[in-house]
């Protein structure tokens, strides 16, 4: 079995409009000046990167945006360019909406369940319904297209997203982590919810909304067909969503048999703990790393998405956390990280990447990524397109350098042209991954 990581590429309408409330750095930067050019290419760095140091790196592509179809279903007509004019005018925000690039954070495109943990034995995804976001709940049609002509065959199963609203809110694995002794062996799956869509008795945060709900959770490991005595349910502590953890990869991330949190993460930490390693039911030790706030505050976690790293197992059985480099910059973090190494446990080596442009919209490496476990069976059945070679790396940044603006405001996005440059690119783009025709524009024949 390996664990593989699908990338998101950036898309060429990556901008910095301020639509995430409860993300600190996407608020902060509303109406910067932002470039996609650079975005696509740090994210394809940090790709190569982790491929040429032996993992498996895939690629999940942009979605087509501006969204004109969702423009219409709200009662814009004429042609795709008047549509976006007219939105433009009397509906700018809107347009903004139908225009984010927000699902090149692949960390919300799905939950996934290994064939090792399934009933049936087989591959699961079911793409996340984001319903609490207008802007991004109208991505799972695509996203889940797009899944099934990567991972297609009798080895995957693909559901629907769960139903919009807010009571089944469901933001992908951004709030799931599967723990296991090996890639091989049996996991268990550790669901982290921000509220309880019906009772509400219960905490919840205050000021920024919880986006994941128990009950999505619950109903997306019914659709796994995961067993219950190895799947934990825990609730994120709703102070730390309320100082902007908005996903529980903003202050947890684990792999294999290795958990990395910051000790307010939970609300019953104890409870959580112990719910783990009653699930956990193997003799390979089972490690949590907890951060104290005295060392790494929820502030500067925020700021520096210590947490929102990839942590990936060495063949030497030890871990190796990709950073953003935010967290060099930051004192209190880079000395946390030179400790952590120094002392000697589970995670021995750090590396940083400079992927600031996803940052300055509240995304880290992790959000930047979905990881799969799969078989070799399994890995051979996927789109071989789709995986990241030296070759395939240098066609995709002179893809990127050909279309790409590298500069871009939110007043750029009422520009028609800017449609017609993401189509362009995107019909090529499906042309390199052997995708087929997999957009709403490439099926309609715009």
């Amino acid at each position: 079995m390996y664990e593989a990581n699908f990338d998101g590429l950036v898309g060429p309408t990556h901008n910095y409009a301020g639509l995430s409330l409860g993300n600190v750095a996407s608020l902060s930067n509303a109406a910067s000046e932002s470039n996609p050019k650079e975005a696509a290419l740090q994210g394809l760095l940090k790709m190569k990167a982790l491929a040429d140091m032996g993992y498996l790196q895939g690629i999940i592509p942009p979605l087509e945006r501006p969204d004109v179809y969702t423009l219409r279903k709200l009662g814009f007509s004429g042609t795709d360019e008047e549509v976006i004019q007219k939105a433009a005018k009397q509906a700018p925000k809107v347009l903004v909406a139908c225009a984010s690039a927000s699902s090149m954070w692949t960390a919300n495109a799905c939950t996934m369940a290994p064939s090792t943990d399934t009933a049936d034995r087989k591959v699961h995804f079911t793409p996340a319904n984001l319903a609490n976001k207008f802007h991004r709940s109208i991505e799972w049609p695509q996203t889940a297209e797009l899944l099934k002509k990567i991972f297609s065959g009798e080895h995957f199963v693909h559901h629907a997203a769960l139903p919009q609203g807010e009571h089944f809110g469901d933001e992908g694995a951004a709030n799931h982590t599967r723990l296991a002794p090996s890639y091989d062996a049996k996991g268990v799956h550790f669901f982290v919810f921000g509220r309880y869509a019906f009772d509400l008795s219960k905490p919840a945060p205050k000021r920024f909304p919880a986006r994941q709900t128990r009950e999505a959770s619950e109903a997306v490991a019914r659709l796994h067909q995961l067993d219950p005595q190895r799947t934990v349910f825990a609730q994120q502590n709703p102070d730390v969503i309320d100082q902007g953890v908005f996903h529980n990869d903003v202050i947890c991330v684990g792999n294999l048999n290795v958990l990395f949190f910051h000790e307010h993460a939970f609300l019953n930490k104890d409870e959580t703990l112990t719910a783990l390693k009653e699930a956990w039911q193997s003799e390979t030790p089972l490690h949590f790393i907890e951060v104290r706030d005295a060392d790494v505050s929820v502030s500067d976690a925020v700021a520096t998405y210590l947490f929102n790293s990839q942590l990936l197992a060495r063949p030497d059985g030890r871990m190796l956390l990709v950073c953003p480099a935010e967290c060099r910059e930051n004192p209190r973090v880079a000395a946390y990280l030179e400790k952590l190494v120094d002392s000697n446990g589970p995670i021995a080596e750090v590396r940083i990447y400079d992927v600031k442009q996803s940052m300055r919209n509240g995304g880290g490496p992790a959000c930047l990524r979905q990881r799969v476990v799969l078989s070799e069976l399994e890995r051979q059945a996927v789109n071989p397109a789709c995986w990241l070679t030296t070759d395939s790396y240098e066609a995709l940044v002179a893809w990127v350098n050909k279309h790409y603006r590298d500069r871009l405001t939110e007043a750029d996005l009422a520009d028609p042209q800017l449609l017609q440059e993401s189509r362009t690119a995107l019909d090529e783009l499906t042309q390199l991954l052997k995708l087929g025709s997999v957009y709403p524009f490439q099926k309609l024949g715009a």
